[in-house]
């Protein structure tokens, strides 16, 4: 385990020609001939984004090529948070920025690719910026003869496939607000989500396709429509055969609008733009609200100069429509790359799928999950042996902390060359706030930066900053993508309880971090789930780094009961098993390793073999509602299961606290 002080291993770093070719790089540059304000390097240009937050983003607004219809009156008119108010004035459009020329430096012209889509059972289909337009115009005519408007509500269940961005764009194109589920998800948490909007329009897809099986989904959709008494309409997309009565056929909605005139509604910067959910484990799930500017200007940032896309790359993320980063994908529009769009299982028929697509479309960018290295890593896959994957120049990880090996993984078996960007960052504000840059090394275990304009510290019990110590990840400066407010929270309370309660003005994000003297990061799970020992304080994260990097265990779980009612205060590890394992046969070695890596006092009381680890609809692990369930609270109290992608998952820990 690397120490406070110690240097890790460097993985990766910038070739000074590549610096020199970055965007990140030509916006120094403008910088100093537009602003004359002169930053030599990434580090320096991060103290002036987070220090003089004015300069910077009305900088990117205009190094990038914001539109504005009404100019706004100032940059940040109020720093306090919750209250920030960015570009008062303003007027915009998501949609505009996604397909008009110009921005970011992009010609978007009719002929160039804006879509790429691959489905797991080989279907594909691409879409120009020309026909993507056109489609866009009419799903936006069609959508008005169905009454939307400005401010009304479109939700989809639907798939990652060029049907949802087409409608997503066409109500953005609007200033209708946006939801979406995938279609994986049950009745009930996508009624918990979409009722409490009180949406206009439903789009469906009747059916999907996921690890070589079809699931139809149109009973879903009967029961979506009766629950849900604010829609007066539902269009269904045919993506597997089989239709619905009282329903709406999208190819035929588009035909009956072919050549109509695309237009963009001019809507305030803080419009709602989109609603996205937290993963709602307990009561309802939150419904984050990011308005048209705040999005826009942190994802042309995000993606121009902390990613370095642009027109030519070609951006792939594996995610579905009920996770953040699909919203985060499709924002490669803004920039004029090529974005890639997969619906299906990354395992089907195996571990290699995203790989060949990687190598089939040529793939620059490469996006996905930690665990999805990890699952590789323990295939022991070796990717860029049997693909070619030589138009690869980086390769994204987020949804929990990318384990070491994982790093050296990617580095060992897809290419030295690769830049791994490794990034944290949340729904709550639909973007990274530790990750990388084209002009930042990677050191081995290590999130390389803070991004910009995000002012990133760790802080101690005491809520002072601390640097090479494990703290709460705050963020000390507002961020215009933070949510403009929740949905039905008129006062603000949630929101403030959510993430001020703590810290007075200061955003806490509920993630234990270590910012290094470098500044870099370590991101070590999250502090309300951590292991206290003899107090001695450490991430969880610390501990699945060593448990899961034994090819034995699938995945485990690990839960300290220490401060949650239960007297022995014991701290237990939870482990799925390899099939034809024991675990007679792993446990004197995880004992080991464990007392070696972490410290005696993190050695597990007991280990206990479960068939699967509870997660939630978006893959996270059920951490803190298990740890409630064994300190006695009932289950439906600690967890709502419609939230759960795997509920009878829980059972064998209901049955450890007694509750069977």
């Amino acid at each position: 385990m690397t120490t406070a002080g110690d240097t890790p291993e460097l993985l990766w770093k910038p070739a000074p020609n590549r610096v020199a070719d970055t965007k990140i790089e030509a916006f120094r540059e403008w910088l100093r001939a537009e602003r004359e304000v002169r930053v030599t390097d990434y580090a320096e240009l991060h103290e002036f984004s987070v220090g003089s937050p004015e300069g910077f983003w009305s900088g990117i607004t205009e190094f990038l090529g914001v539109r504005w219809h009404d100019r706004p009156s100032q940059v940040l008119v109020d720093k306090s948070m919750p209250g920030a108010r960015w570009f008062p004035g303003g007027t915009l459009n998501y949609a505009e920025h996604a397909l008009g020329a110009g921005v970011a430096g992009a010609a978007k012209a009719d002929d160039e690719l804006a879509v790429i889509f691959h489905r797991e059972d080989g279907l594909t289909s691409q879409l120009t910026y020309g026909k993507l337009r056109a489609q866009v115009a009419a799903a936006r005519a069609g959508l008005v003869s169905l009454g939307v408007g400005k401010g009304d509500r479109v939700v989809a269940l639907a798939p990652n496939c060029p049907q949802t961005l087409v409608a997503f764009l066409a109500a953005a194109s609007l200033g209708a607000i946006w939801s979406s589920c995938s279609p994986d998800f049950g009745a009930r948490a996508i009624s918990d989500r979409f009722t409490q909007i009180e949406p206009k329009v439903l789009i469906a897809v009747n059916g999907y396709v996921y690890n070589g099986r079809w699931f139809d989904t149109r009973t879903t959709v009967d029961q979506l429509r009766a629950e849900i008494p604010s829609l007066t309409a539902t269009v269904l997309v045919d993506y597997a055969g089989g239709g619905l009565p009282d329903t709406t056929d999208w190819d035929e909605l588009l035909a009956a609008h072919d050549g109509a005139d695309l237009a963009f509604e001019p809507v305030e910067f803080d419009h709602p733009l989109w609603v996205l959910y937290s993963s709602g484990t307990t009561g309802l799930p939150k419904g984050i609200v990011h308005g048209h500017g705040g999005i826009v200007v942190e994802h042309l940032k995000a993606l121009a100069l902390q990613c370095d896309l642009g027109p030519g790359e070609r951006f792939f993320w594996f995610t579905t429509t009920g996770w953040m980063m699909w919203n985060f994908l499709i924002s490669g529009l803004l920039v004029g790359s090529t974005i890639v769009l997969f619906d299906g299982s990354p395992g089907h028929p195996d571990l290699n799928a995203l790989w060949k697509l990687a190598e089939q479309h040529r793939v620059t960018y490469f996006g996905t999950s930690a665990p999805f290295i990890q699952s590789c890593l323990k295939a022991k896959l070796r990717p860029a042996v049997e693909h070619d994957l030589s138009a690869l120049r980086a390769l994204g990880a987020t949804g929990s902390p990318l384990s070491k090996e994982g790093f050296r993984w990617i580095a060992d078996e897809i290419d030295r060359g690769v830049q791994i960007c490794s990034v944290s960052g949340g729904t709550d504000l639909c973007t990274a706030f530790v990750g990388s840059a084209p002009d930042v090394p990677v050191w081995l275990g290590e999130l390389s930066c803070a991004s910009l304009g995000a002012a990133v510290a760790a802080y101690d019990e005491a809520g002072r900053p601390v640097v090479e110590q494990v703290g709460e990840l705050v963020i000390t400066e507002p961020m215009p993508s933070m949510p403009v407010y929740f949905w039905h929270d008129p006062d603000g309370t949630r929101l403030r309880e959510a993430y001020f309660e703590d810290y007075p003005g200061v955003w806490r994000h509920g993630d234990w971090i270590r910012i290094t003297g470098r500044g870099s990061a370590v991101i070590y799970g999250r502090s309300d789930s951590t292991l206290n020992r003899g107090g001695v304080r450490m991430g969880t994260a610390e501990f699945y780094r060593v448990v899961e990097g034994y090819d034995q265990v699938a995945d485990s779980l690990v839960i300290d009961t220490s401060g949650a009612g239960n007297e022995d205060g014991q701290l237990l590890c939870f482990l799925v098993l390899v099939p034809g394992v024991e675990l007679s046969d792993v446990e004197p070695a995880l004992r080991r390793e464990l007392r070696g890596a972490l410290s005696p006092r993190h050695v597990p009381d007991r280990f206990v073999v479960v068939d699967a680890v509870p997660r939630t609809l978006n893959g996270k692990k059920c951490e803190v509602p298990v740890k409630k369930i064994l300190s006695g609270v009932a289950p439906e109290r600690a967890v709502s299961l419609d939230a759960l992608a795997n509920p009878g998952a829980l059972r064998p820990f209901v049955e450890l606290a007694g509750g069977s």
